[in-house]
């Protein structure tokens, strides 16, 4: 697993429909319920005629952690849900999810740092059961 400025990452040489599935499972299992789905290429494709490869985006939302986090600060709603984003690369795919410790990091809020920890610690297993695919 990488992680970025903002983000967590890895690559899996599985197909995206495999991968989508595999995060799909691995989210519910971790308490996470998708909220909102948006297919960046097909919206791209409609609306401005542009061509790309498949890339999706899964609002997912833990409704524990959200709830909590919403208790101690109503606008970090702003931030949620947290994207798990899913893109085809040369070698496989991409699957990518906000890092929850930036929910710490903008607001300045201590409060939500026990909370981004364990919203955290679960997309980053989401995350390595992925790379760990095969």
């Amino acid at each position: 697993m990488d992680t970025t400025r903002y983000g967590l990452k890895t690559l899996t040489p599985l197909p995206m429909a495999a991968a989508e599935t595999m995060v799909r499972e691995a989210l519910a299992a971790e308490g996470f319920g998708i909220l909102t789905e948006i297919d960046v290429a097909e919206t791209l494709r409609v609306k401005l005629g542009v061509e790309r490869g498949p890339y999706l985006i899964l609002g997912a939302c833990n409704p524990k952690l959200a709830a909590q986090a919403l208790e101690a600060e109503a606008d970090v709603g702003l931030l949620l849900p947290c994207n798990v984003v899913l893109y085809e690369s040369d070698e496989g795919t991409v699957v990518a999810a906000l890092d929850p410790s930036t929910m710490v990091e903008l607001t300045g809020n201590q409060g939500l740092e026990p909370i981004a920890n364990e919203a955290r610690a679960s997309l980053e297993r989401v995350v390595e059961a992925l790379g760990a695919a095969a």
